[in-house]
């Protein structure tokens, strides 16, 4: 699973597309490329589907997340508070635009919305592998875990020092206080202890 145009192809084929957008393809492409994104970029999206690509038999409808994988920072100003929104509303739109069923621009379209908040219901495992795959990265290797934490920095680079690093302590905090950052079973073993020890190390950090 990459971002190439067979692998977009493939998918909405797989969703039951009427037709296929190559433009749309180019200004997803085109919006993850953004100047002013630094994590939420095209690196990011690429990881997000590697991992849907090794989890995709704990999916109940692999091809919706991947789609919503696609979509869940299609729009990303750091500046905006309503990123998920608009990104889920673009999803929405593009999907029945497509001729697909609009359940599936529904289902699709909540979990883009699911990652304003990173909390997932037990009964709904789709959302929790979403989101699992979205936290990866507070499970990575510590050197590309160091690169990420730089990364959100740049995005915030209208914050001073102060200010980003207070918010930046209430974001790990939360994550952190939770009985369990990773909902399934498979990203809970793998990353869970490694993604706390990430965020102690951050936080312990002495300001730059």
């Amino acid at each position: 699973m990459s971002v190439s145009g067979d692998a977009w192809r493939r998918l909405w084929t797989g969703l039951g597309a009427h037709t296929v957008d190559g433009g749309l393809f180019n200004q997803l492409v085109g919006a993850y490329s953004q100047a002013h994104r630094h994590y939420h970029t095209l690196q990011h999206l690429r990881e997000c589907l590697a991992h849907c690509e090794a989890a995709a038999s704990l999916a109940q409808r692999p091809a919706e997340v991947e789609l919503a994988l696609w979509f869940h920072d299609a729009v990303y100003e750091p500046q905006r508070a309503d990123n998920e929104e608009r990104s889920a509303e673009w999803a929405w739109r593009s999907i029945l635009a497509a001729g697909c069923e609009e359940e599936v621009a529904q289902r699709v379209q909540a979990l883009v919305l699911a990652t304003r908040g990173h909390e997932a219901p037990a009964h709904e495992p789709d959302t929790q592998l979403l989101l699992d795959i979205d936290l990866a990265i507070l499970g990575a290797a510590p050197a590309r875990y160091a690169e990420y934490a730089r990364q959100v920095r740049a995005e915030y680079a209208h914050l001073d020092d102060e200010a980003f690093r207070a918010g930046r302590q209430r974001v790990l905090s939360s994550f952190l206080g939770r009985p369990r950052i990773y909902a399934t079973a498979a990203f809970h073993d793998a990353l869970e202890q490694r993604a706390r020890a990430n965020m102690a190390g951050e936080l312990a950090a002495p300001p730059a």
